[in-house]
């Protein structure tokens, strides 16, 4: 009884998760706070803002022609649309403008909600069945650290600048 590639794909995630999860709590999150709260977030969203990567899918000599091209191209905009977004997001906190952690909010909601969505509708399309070339590394490896700098994001925003100012 041979693993298959969606097991290999699941344990690949997972132990991603793990790793990046112990480097947030450890290592990043103790040196975020020490930044001013709009300052906080910038490194966060320059991982994100490399998310142009995901139109990788679309090229034909990366993948398959059989992966479905829909499910591609909702891969490949919502990444682009979330780099842009996190690239904005950038922009306004380093001007200090009014509405900078609102486009943050806007970003990390799009964003996330576009890492959900991509890794629901791939794994009920069977996309790990497909020749994904080296795109593989995307969900397994990467997909995960966006998860996490996510999930820091949401944490921050939520404790907001009050605590921010508390915790350094």
């Amino acid at each position: 009884m041979g693993v298959g590639n969606f097991e290999i794909f699941g344990l690949q995630m997972v132990l991603s998760f793990v790793v990046y999860g112990l480097i947030a709590r450890w290592y990043v999150a103790p040196w975020l706070a020490r930044f001013p709260f709009h300052e906080a977030f910038i490194p966060l969203l320059l991982v994100h803002a490399l998310r142009h990567l995901g139109v990788t899918i679309l090229v034909p000599t990366v993948t398959s022609p059989d992966l479905p091209r829909a499910w591609a191209a909702q891969v490949a905009y919502g990444d682009l649309l979330a780099a842009l977004l996190a690239l904005l997001s950038i922009l306004a906190l380093r001007a200090r403008a009014s509405f900078a952690v609102v486009l943050v909010w806007i970003f990390n909601l799009e964003g996330t909600l576009d890492l959900v969505n991509a890794l629901y509708q791939g794994l009920r399309l069977g996309a790990t069945e497909f020749d994904v070339g080296s795109f593989w590394y995307v969900p397994t490896f990467i997909v995960p650290a966006l998860f996490v700098t996510h999930f820091m994001m949401f944490a921050m925003l939520v404790r907001g600048p009050r605590e921010a100012r508390a915790r350094r």
